[in-house]
């Protein structure tokens, strides 16, 4: 067809299918740049492209949908950190109930589990500019252990307006000069010469994958859910950054990424995870998965592989030959703040 006669019969209402692709182009670029507009003030890796913004949510994706967004983010990812990277897509195995359990008898306290999980996860490593962007989705926190017995010596007299119960002083909202069984100070951010440090012991934590998630009830656009294997993950590009799973999380398990992560090309880990390790941005929240990366593909989670005394325990709890079946039927198990009644799948127990 002539340009003159296409020219006349647009003039007349007519059209080859050209001018109407034409139209869809010139349409899809006003919505691009209203939907810009609109995600401006959250926060996006910088590199980020415009489908991305108007992606939909991963979990509702159909299966090519979710091999071209994975495609699109390899092609971005290999030429932000100038090295090959694959972002899989491996959906949760049937049949897999994942559970994690911690001998808080054996943890020295050594922190190699958290350095394993950043190197593992591409956690921000922050640097002399940013150094508040480093993250770290395992925290390790250090407890003064007390006396093994309860001693009436080391109750402290009551005020004489207190009600005294025999003649020690034991009272309403009486305590201890001196610690008992263990103290209820816990210390964050211990830096010793050695490990395990005198009288002390140590309490890592880090998300608890809840069967009942209060992060995945308060998040209002669902970018965080609970998969089939009990694992509650994040859709980053979903994420708007709000913060309301992280006031809801009672465990301090969630980080907010309020920079551009900085992660070095030579720290990246290439193999990662749609909904594990890839590369996370400015303005979204990140967590402990465990390691979703590799135990989909049948492999135990980085700080599990990391731990030098063997403390950690990594398993399927709906098979009952398990490693972590078997330390729940043997041994003395108890679940943090479990009064919050959220089922969790991170259990903690001792010899």
């Amino acid at each position: 067809m002539s340009e003159d006669k296409r020219k006349n019969d647009i003039a007349e209402g007519q059209d080859d299918g050209t001018t109407k692709e034409s139209r869809r182009d010139f349409l899809k670029k006003l919505g691009v740049a209203a939907a810009a507009t609109t995600v401006a003030p959250v926060a996006t890796a910088k590199a980020a492209s415009i489908s991305e913004h108007l992606q939909t949510h991963f979990e509702m994706m159909s299966d090519s949908q979710k091999e071209k967004a994975i495609a699109r983010l390899e092609e971005r990812y290999t030429e932000q950190f100038g090295k090959q990277v694959t972002v899989a897509g491996t959906p949760a195995p049937e049949g897999v109930l994942f559970g994690y359990a911690l001998n808080i008898s054996k943890c020295i306290g050594c922190r190699r589990c958290v350095e394993a999980c950043v190197r593992e996860n591409n956690q921000s490593r922050g640097d002399h500019e940013y150094p508040n962007s480093a993250i770290q989705w395992i925290r390790v926190l250090e407890m003064v252990r007390g006396n093994d017995t309860f001693q009436v010596e080391n109750l402290h007299k009551g005020s004489p307006s207190s009600s005294a119960i025999g003649d020690y002083g034991v009272q309403a909202g009486g305590h201890a000069d001196k610690a008992v069984g263990i103290s209820g100070h816990a210390e964050h951010y211990y830096e010793p010469e050695l490990v395990p440090e005198e009288n002390a012991f140590y309490f890592p934590v880090q998300c608890h994958q809840c069967e009942d998630p209060p992060c995945v009830r308060a998040c209002p656009v669902r970018a965080t859910y609970r998969d089939p294997n009990g694992i509650v993950v994040i859709d980053y590009n979903w994420c708007i950054g709000c913060r309301m799973c992280q006031l809801a999380c009672p465990y301090w398990a969630r980080r907010f990424n309020w920079g551009e992560p900085v992660l070095p090309n030579e720290d990246m880990n290439p193999k990662t995870h749609y909904l594990g390790n890839r590369p996370r941005m400015r303005g979204v929240m990140e967590k402990c998965t465990f390691c979703l990366q590799r135990v989909r593909d049948g492999r135990y989670p980085a700080c599990l592989e990391a731990c030098p005394v063997g403390a950690r325990k990594f398993g399927n709890l709906l098979d009952p030959e398990s490693e972590i079946r078997k330390v729940l039927a043997t041994k003395k198990v108890f679940r943090f703040k479990e009064d919050f009644a959220t089922e969790p799948k991170f259990f903690y127990y001792m010899d």
